[in-house]
Order: C-alpha cells, then sequence, then structure tokens
C-alpha cells in the first residue's frame, strides 16, 4: 500500500472540498486512524508528516504508542467503557466519544487524580440508530450545562459516526444537523466549540462541506487493515458501532 500517494490524493480531496464550500484547508484535522494497524505502519505514516491517530480501543492504543515517535498526538475515537477511563485519561490527549453524563463524571474523576484536565468531543447519535453509540441531540442540550460544570473536563465540540451508505450524499443531512447542533450549543453556552469531528473515508468530503474540523480517515491513508474487526453487528463487513475512518 503507497501511503504516500493515498496521502497525497487526500490531501487534494480535502483541498478541493474546502474550497468548494469557501474554507482554507488548513481548518481541517487529518486524524489517521490507526486502528488494526501495527506500530511499524503508523511509524510509516508519521514519517510522511502525519502527527494526529486515532484509536478505538484503549489497550491497543497504548501498547503502540511506546513503539512510535513521542511526538504523536493519540486521540480516543471508540467506545468508552467507564473500567477503561483511567488509562484513557493517561493515555490519550483527547476523548472523542463521550456520550454520557455518568461517562464524563468517571473521565472528570480520573483527571482529578491525575491532575490533568481533559479534552472531549461529545458522541452524537444523529441518525438515531439503535446499533451506534452516542446522544441524543436534545440529550446533548440538556446536559451542556453540568457537562460544562466538570471542572477536569473541557468540551470541545462534537462528534459524530453517519450511517454506513452507498452514496456518500445521502448522509449530508446528518453533517449538516450536527453543524446545527454545534451552533444551539455555542447559543447556549455563550462561547465558541472549536470542533466537529464527522466524516470517514467514504464520505469525508461532504463532511468537509458541511464545516466538519475533524475527520477520521483509515483505510483511505493506511489501506485495509491487518488485524480483523471485533464481533459485533456488521453492515457490508463494517461493524455499525465501529468509529473507524
Amino acid at each position: 500500500m503507497d501511503i504516500a500517494a493515498n496521502l497525497n490524493s487526500v490531501r487534494q480531496r480535502i483541498a478541493l472540498a474546502c474550497a468548494r464550500s469557501g474554507r482554507d484547508a488548513g481548518s481541517v484535522m487529518l486524524v489517521t486512524v490507526s486502528k488494526g494497524h501495527p506500530a511499524e505502519v503508523v511509524c510509516a505514516a508519521a514519517e510522511l508528516g502525519l502527527e494526529v491517530f486515532g484509536e478505538n480501543r484503549v489497550q491497543e492504543g497504548r501498547a503502540k504508542m511506546g513503539q512510535c515517535p513521542g511526538r504523536l498526538h493519540w486521540h480516543l475515537i471508540g467506545h468508552l467503557q467507564s473500567n477503561k477511563c483511567r488509562d484513557a485519561v493517561h493515555f490519550f490527549e483527547m476523548i472523542q466519544s463521550v456520550d454520557s453524563l455518568a461517562l464524563a463524571r468517571e473521565i472528570n474523576k480520573w483527571a482529578e487524580k491525575s491532575a490533568k484536565t481533559m479534552p472531549v468531543l461529545l458522541e452524537v447519535n444523529v441518525a438515531g440508530e439503535s446499533s451506534k453509540f452516542g446522544y441524543a441531540p436534545e440529550k446533548v442540550l440538556s446536559e451542556l450545562k453540568e457537562l460544562n460544570g466538570l471542572p477536569k473536563i473541557e468540551v470541545h465540540g462534537l462528534m459524530t459516526v453517519a450511517p454506513f451508505v452507498s452514496e456518500a450524499e445521502k448522509v449530508r443531512p446528518v453533517f449538516a444537523r450536527l453543524r446545527q447542533l454545534k451552533a444551539q450549543c455555542e447559543e447556549l453556552q455563550g462561547a465558541p466549540l472549536a470542533h466537529l469531528s464527522m466524516g470517514m473515508s467514504g464520505d469525508f468530503e461532504v463532511a468537509v462541506e458541511e464545516g466538519a474540523t475533524m475527520i477520521r480517515l483509515g483505510s483511505a491513508i493506511l489501506g485495509p487493515r491487518a488485524s480483523p474487526r471485533a464481533k459485533g453487528p456488521t453492515e457490508n463487513g463494517f461493524d455499525s458501532r465501529d468509529i473507524s475512518g
């Protein structure tokens, strides 16, 4: 797999999507999803200038970090169980998948113990899919004040995983709704939110056009994963709860 060629293609596509929507290509952060890829693949990608990597599972990410350059930034993008919060807080720079107030409180507890402030994104199940994790949009609004009241949590924005579809254009309403929800959150709290994490390998151009500031790409850059996906319900080979790229 030619990672350099893939990366060049992705960057060109990001630039074109930004041009279509009147945005600066520099406003989009590329999070390379390294789930299922060994550390040597991450190192090869890092040599090409990629710096932000996303892992779905705490244990897998933790195992790779020590084998990769220390300058890399690691985001947890997969579902987080409360019993993994301690390690998630310790090893990751951002948790993109906060899907309940209870989980946020647990993260806050371990951040306090670690004397660390934890940047997070709130995962929103915009499409209301029963197979996916995430806040219902209205619950984000009702719990935002309490989330912002947690002293060691910093809510930096929202994240979503769109339904898997054959045509990316079909999920544009999902991305547009998350952008609108971000605006509602900003109005409620009286302050801006920095990030919208949305868009994966099959739909990232539409996500960029709808305002994504982070896109999570795995296969579009690193190619097919070396390890099998976890057990779970599947859609065309994709675990419907998997926050991969």
